[in-house]
């Protein structure tokens, strides 16, 4: 769907940034004052911000299963990959000097992400609106537990549990990576064993295949962005990889490991195209300014959604009245993001408002 040479860092923004120093939010991580972001990086999680929507919409006017969706399989790890990559390139490289500060940066965070989903739980279940996943509202203590350490039982707004038991493993992690600098690759390495043994025994593993995709985005994190950048300035080789990933998940299950190979391909190549026109487009400009606030406009994108669902009633809707509910809410969530950006540099209670909730 949470930044050595070029990098993005966690947010500790004030007010009075200018229009090229913006605050951002990644799902759960935040980026620093000052820090020079990475157009692209936010280019892509802006992309994924839109593909987002086209995902929920589906799942409101047009069907709730299918086929279809395996194709978009890709998008909630491929949040979840760059929530670990943006802890490598963060916090990584500041623990040596920084004590237990950053550990406990990464704990704040993660607990903070799993109040968010327990609070959006809530009001939605409050509000009595439906949700794209179950609500908790008339679960038991069994079934809450299910939802929120196993991942079997889904949750509205459910990207980012697994992205917060991210930042809290990570939190422990970079404690013991003082006695042992290859933790993370090692960890990394033990959840993606562990997630597809589980897979090969039929053994649904939840949240464990997300937090392991995690893992391997921060073990990617090590890798200079000047290198990277030169891997994905292949794209011919890459789309060539990504037509025959399209054509193993036609004709066979998304598995585990493909999912893992879809998530590479996906983000190299929207990675790519945000090298290309990030900043060289105002619709460039609009998508890395979606990816700066990602985590917002993941959450406004489906309240947007609900009430477009709700206003519409239960019947079947035509084709025009769908895609002009798509098209809405694509333009909802840019305008509530370009509002919320606007009033953080000119309020300074928003700005301190948001921090709060999202920092």
């Amino acid at each position: 769907m949470g930044d050595a040479n070029l990098r993005s860092d966690v947010l500790l923004s004030s007010a009075k940034m200018n229009a090229t120093d913006r605050p951002a939010a990644e799902p759960g991580i935040a980026l620093a004052k000052k820090s020079k972001r990475i157009p692209a990086l936010d280019f892509t999680k802006g992309a994924l911000v839109l593909v987002m929507v086209l995902y929920h919409w589906m799942n409101y006017f047009v069907m709730a299963d299918g086929s279809v969706y395996k194709y978009l399989r890709f998008l909630t790890p491929s949040f979840i990959f760059i929530a670990g990559f943006l802890i490598s390139q963060v916090y990584l490289s500041k623990y040596k000097s920084s004590g237990l500060h950053i550990p406990g940066r990464l704990l704040l965070r993660g607990f903070k992400l799993l109040a968010i989903v327990v609070c959006l739980n809530l009001a939605q279940g409050t509000a009595r609106v439906r949700a794209l996943e179950a609500s908790v509202g008339d679960w038991s203590a069994s079934d809450i537990a299910a939802a929120y350490l196993t991942g079997i039982a889904r949750v509205a707004f459910s990207v980012l549990v697994p992205i917060a038991y991210l930042l809290i493993l990570s939190a422990g992690l970079l404690v013991l990576s003082r006695y042992y600098r290859n933790i993370f690759h090692v960890a990394s390495a033990v959840s993606v064993a562990c997630a597809l043994l589980l897979e090969l025994r039929g053994i649904r593993s939840g949240y464990l295949q997300l937090v392991s995709i995690g893992m391997l985005g921060v073990s990617v994190g090590y890798i200079p962005m000047d290198r990277i950048n030169r891997l994905v300035k292949r794209p011919l080789a890459i789309f060539v990889a990504y037509l025959v990933y399209l054509a193993a998940i036609t004709f066979w299950d998304d598995s585990y490991l493909l999912q893992i190979v879809g998530v590479s391909l996906s983000l190299a190549i929207i990675y790519w195209i945000g090298l290309e026109c990030s900043e060289a487009s105002r619709i460039g400009k609009v998508v890395t300014l979606l990816g700066q606030y990602s985590l917002f406009a993941y959450i406004a994108q489906i309240v947007i959604l609900q009430v477009l669902r709700r206003s519409v009633g239960p019947l079947d809707v035509s084709v025009v009245v769908a895609v002009a509910a798509f098209m809405l809410c694509v333009a909802c969530t840019i305008v509530s993001v370009e509002v919320l950006d606007r009033a953080r540099v000119k309020v300074a209670g928003v700005n301190k408002a948001y921090t709060a909730v999202f920092g």
